[in-house]
C-alpha cells in the first residue's frame, strides 16, 4: 500500500522560509517504482478550492510551477530514498494552506496553467503551513 507522509509545515513570518517533505512508502524496484511517476504539490486554503502549487515528472524530473510561486519555490525529488521537497522562500501570507503531495498516475505533469489537471493516484494527508503577516 502506497503512503505519502508530508512534514516541515508549520508557522512562519511573512518573509520567511519552509521546506516541505513529503516521504513516499509502498514503492519498490519490483513494483510500482517511485522514479516513474508525476509527484505534485498542491495547497488548499480555507474557503478555496485546492490548487496545484509544482510539479517534477518521472524519468527525466522536468518541473513546473504555479505562477503565484514561481521563482519563490523550488520542488526536488531523492528517487533513492522515495522523498519529494518543496523549498518555500520569500513566503506571503496568500501561501497560507493545507500542503498535500501527491502521485499523478502519469509521468509528465500538466502545463503550468493547469498542474492539477491529470489525475491523482494518491495523496498525503496534508500538513499546515502558515504564514502571518
Amino acid at each position: 500500500e502506497v503512503q505519502l507522509e508530508e512534514s516541515g509545515g508549520g508557522l512562519v513570518q511573512a518573509g520567511g522560509s519552509l521546506t516541505l517533505s513529503c516521504a513516499a512508502s509502498g514503492f519498490s524496484p519490483d513494483g510500482l517504482v517511485f522514479g516513474d511517476y508525476a509527484i505534485g504539490w498542491f495547497r488548499q486554503a480555507p474557503g478555496k478550492e485546492r490548487e496545484g502549487v509544482s510539479c517534477i515528472e518521472g524519468f527525466d524530473g522536468s518541473i513546473g510551477y504555479a505562477d503565484s510561486v514561481k521563482g519563490r519555490f523550488t520542488i526536488s525529488r531523492d528517487n533513492a530514498k522515495n522523498m519529494v521537497f518543496l523549498q518555500m522562500t520569500s513566503l506571503k501570507p496568500e501561501d497560507t494552506a493545507v500542503y498535500y503531495c501527491a502521485v499523478h498516475h502519469l509521468s509528465e505533469c500538466a502545463p503550468d496553467s493547469d498542474l492539477g489537471r491529470y489525475p491523482v493516484l494518491y495523496w498525503g494527508q496534508g500538513i499546515q503551513v502558515t504564514v502571518s503577516s
